[in-house]
């Protein structure tokens, strides 16, 4: 329960469905000034009163060490390697749906719940995993990572819902939060200010922005500040051109900048791999693969590559940016997904 509508809705479903519902909030960030963010005081609180309202017991988990560890650690870690990284699908693999679930399976709990737009069918002995019924509040993008031995223990009782259906809901429970505004940003990040965050904990340094051809067109403060498709603040307006960053360089400490055009490849190779209806790829595969949250599923064919995979698109994509997540669909159907390593044939 993360303080939210959507869990919140979710816990009382189930409750209605005749389900012995308990309520959790993983507290993973000790801080107060991201008022109703998933981790806040103030997020904590609104679950209490959710569960006092439906009358099922509560409890605070901490995680804090763990999610400092898995989840901020990487994330700094991450931009030093010139990558942009998910911290919500980190989160989502290396906390929720393994140390939560590990957790609830501990306390004898059958199944772990959340609010998130996904569905779940049972197939033979293979769990499946489906984009929700309500397109725009989809997420499966961030669960593409889980497993057979996470999906036969979860439930996602708003997969078939629309996100009006579940606040109608929320009003028809009186649930208090019913008309809580949802929170986009970085749980962790202050004021969504991801570039104070990490000058604040990694150590940064100049060095030069560069074209394609290897001229020299400015200077940076450090290369955590770009990320692959930027054209805001590159500081290079005295070159009357309009720059795109194409690629950060951290072993030179560069960031190589071009014309938007420079940005398209035609295929990527992607690495830490999960495959959902089947244990591995093992033959090339037609799909529609998804290269950001908010990215329209484009066609391409998924070819083995040993433990990675190399994506071939049907028609070149904008901006693949190492770190971020490649999803994978056949229709509404999950078919996998991994980190994206590289482009291949960036046009320059």
């Amino acid at each position: 329960m993360s303080g939210g509508v959507d869990s919140s809705v979710a816990a009382a479903l189930l409750l209605e469905q005749g389900y012995e519902v308990i309520g959790i909030t993983m507290q993973i960030w000790p801080q107060e000034d991201k008022t109703g963010a998933c981790c806040s005081l103030s997020a904590v609180e609104d679950a209490r009163r959710v569960a006092r309202q439906l009358q099922i017991p509560y409890y605070v988990s901490n995680f804090q060490d763990l999610f400092a560890q898995e989840v901020i650690a990487d994330f700094c870690s991450e931009y030093q390697r010139g990558r942009t990284p998910n911290p919500c699908i980190r989160c989502n693999e290396k906390i929720k749906f393994r140390a939560l679930l590990k957790r609830a399976l501990e306390l004898d709990a059958e199944f772990l719940a959340t609010g998130h737009y996904v569905r779940i069918k049972q197939k033979g002995d293979r769990f499946l995993l489906y984009r929700a019924r309500d397109e725009h509040k989809d997420q499966s993008y961030v669960l593409a990572g889980l497993r057979q031995e996470q999906l036969r223990h979860l439930l996602f009782p708003l997969g078939e819902l629309t996100k009006d259906e579940t606040r109608a809901l929320a009003e028809k429970y009186q649930l208090p939060v019913a008309h809580k505004a949802e929170s986009q940003e970085i749980c962790f990040v202050p004021n969504d200010d991801y570039r104070s965050f990490l000058k604040e904990r990694i150590s940064q340094k100049p060095g030069q922005i560069v074209d394609t051809a290897g001229q020299v067109l400015g200077e940076h403060s450090g290369i955590v500040n770009f990320t692959i498709g930027q054209r805001r603040n590159l500081g290079l307006g005295h070159t009357g051109q309009r720059y795109f960053v194409l690629e950060v360089d951290p072993q030179l400490n560069r960031v190589i900048v071009g014309k938007k055009e420079d940005l398209s490849s035609s295929s990527l190779l992607a690495d830490n791999l999960n495959f959902i209806p089947l244990d591995e790829l093992e033959a090339p595969m037609e799909v529609q693969a998804q290269i950001r949250y908010n990215a329209p599923r484009a066609p391409a064919v998924i070819i083995p590559q040993g433990r990675q995979v190399r994506v071939d698109f049907a028609i070149p994509q904008s901006a693949i940016t190492p770190g971020q997540a490649v999803v994978f669909y056949q229709d509404q159907l999950v078919v996998g997904g991994g980190t994206i390593k590289k482009a291949l044939d960036l046009s320059r």
